[in-house]
């Protein structure tokens, strides 16, 4: 492929490749009576449970009014719980219930079903290589974010 062709087509690639796959996700995991952003969060939660509330939001990259509404969701069902911070009583701690443990099971057989059907087609050696790819790709835009940022933070400083 062309570096020009590259250069047009890629950012456009990876946007309407990630559009469909969370269309596909929200369809996929609707069988379960979930959302993916519900997924989401009961996946973070499982890998690091007594997260606050607030990081949990940050690292989603979602307004902290918008993780409530799904926390109060998944609390509703029986799947999250928050428990107050021993040292602060203004944080909420998330934890999950072991009512979420059998869902948590089955959604990670839909993960590797969606995963599945992603890479029909392309190879173990392929799909390793092309992961390793976007993990370079993250990478070089989070420096380039933070490189900007500090350039930024530079700029605005001011001396008197």
């Amino acid at each position: 492929m062309a570096r020009g062709c590259v250069d047009v087509n890629l950012l456009f690639t990876l946007g309407e490749v990630q559009r469909l796959v969370r269309a596909y996700a929200d369809r996929q995991a609707a069988r379960y009576g979930i959302t993916r952003a519900q997924w989401a969060v009961l996946a973070k939660v499982e890998r690091a449970e007594g997260l606050k509330q607030t990081e949990l939001a940050e690292q989603m990259e979602m307004q902290p009014i918008t993780l409530t509404r799904l926390v109060d969701r998944l609390c509703e069902n029986g799947w999250i719980e928050r428990r107050g911070d021993d040292a602060d009583r203004r944080v909420n701690r998330l934890y999950l219930r072991k009512a979420a443990r059998p869902l948590l099971g089955k959604l990670a057989g839909l993960r590797s079903e969606l995963t599945a059907t992603a890479l029909q087609g392309i190879g173990s050696a392929d799909a390793q290589r092309l992961l390793g790819n976007l993990e370079t790709i993250k990478e070089n835009v989070r420096n380039a974010i933070q490189t900007a940022n500090e350039e930024t933070q530079k700029k605005e400083q001011r001396y008197g």
